[in-house]
């Protein structure tokens, strides 16, 4: 069997449209939008998940190869965003994703992306992919907690210091750090690339010199016409996960992941999101001068 190309693991989640379940769902979940994103821009992306069974996946594109692990339950998520941001609530959780899930056939992708949502990728995963896999994390999973109701609250990153150190690029967001940037610095520390998704104002990508010093990118936005935001930070990652294996170069890599994300919340859902015709069209068109700080 040929080895992956794109490999994506975490739950994948009902993503409730309100607090009331009987409003209905879509698929959701870090992987969801990893997939879509992954063959919108020419690649071929495998998931590792875990789900109840009857789950409805008809919204993922037919290329992608899915491997579910069997569970009890369905991750379940109610998003609702105010103007102070977004108030989650986590109704169910999946079980876990452990080392000894990722079949060896699995192990040796050319990028592969850990995106959990509900803290449910073991820290032992990380160390089966092969050397040479390029591996990003969106650690938001990670630092969550939730509480008696469900509601979901920030909660310190407890297992960085075992996957960091397997890990080539860190992807997250000022919610996810909420907007304290002195929480950055244990992870640029460790990390040779660390991006940062700032919302409307673009990213900023830290890097770190061979001294040990660090040093910042900003990454303007693409003006976009919002109209659902949820995901944005998948695509994101997809994308500059995807451009960087492709061109080594974090700066286009970053940019293109800014394009790319910026069209993904101008529709519901994945509908927005972009070919890789309409993003380097874009970027073509609309050249940008970039400075370094720090």
């Amino acid at each position: 069997m040929a080895a992956p190309d794109i490999l994506l693991i975490g739950h994948v989640a009902r993503d409730l449209r309100t607090t009331d379940p009987n409003d209905g769902y879509r698929l959701g979940g870090t992987v969801s939008f990893a997939a879509v994103t992954s063959v919108k821009l020419g690649r071929r992306p495998t998931i590792v998940t875990a789900a109840a069974p009857g789950l409805d996946v008809s919204e993922l594109p037919r290329e992608v190869e899915l491997h579910v692990l069997p569970s009890e339950a369905t991750t379940t998520f109610a998003n609702v965003y105010t103007d102070a941001g977004r108030i989650q609530h986590c109704s169910a959780r999946a079980r876990p994703i452990t080392a000894a899930d990722i079949e060896p056939s699995l192990r040796r992708p050319r990028a592969a992306l850990l995106g959990p949502i509900a803290d449910e990728i073991t820290p032992d995963v990380a160390d089966v992919l092969a050397e040479e896999t390029l591996v990003v994390v969106t650690p938001q999973g990670w630092m969550r907690r939730f509480d008696e109701t469900g509601r979901v609250h920030a909660k310190p990153w407890e297992t960085a210091a075992e996957i960091l150190p397997r890990v080539d690029a860190v992807v997250l967001s000022l919610e996810d750090i909420d907007a304290d940037l002195r929480r950055l610095d244990p992870i640029i520390e460790q990390v040779p690339l660390v991006v940062l998704t700032e919302y409307r104002d673009g990213s900023t990508l830290y890097r770190r010199r061979d001294d040990g010093t660090t040093f910042a990118t900003r990454i303007p936005p693409r003006p976009a016409r919002e109209i659902d935001p949820t995901g944005a930070g998948d695509v994101f990652a997809t994308a500059f996960m995807i451009r960087f294996q492709e061109t080594h170069d974090p700066v286009e890599a970053a940019r293109f992941a800014n394009v790319t994300a910026s069209f993904g919340v101008e529709a519901v859902g994945v509908a927005g999101i972009p070919t890789r015709d309409r993003v380097l069209a874009y970027m073509q068109a609309n050249p940008i001068p970039l400075g370094a700080d720090g």
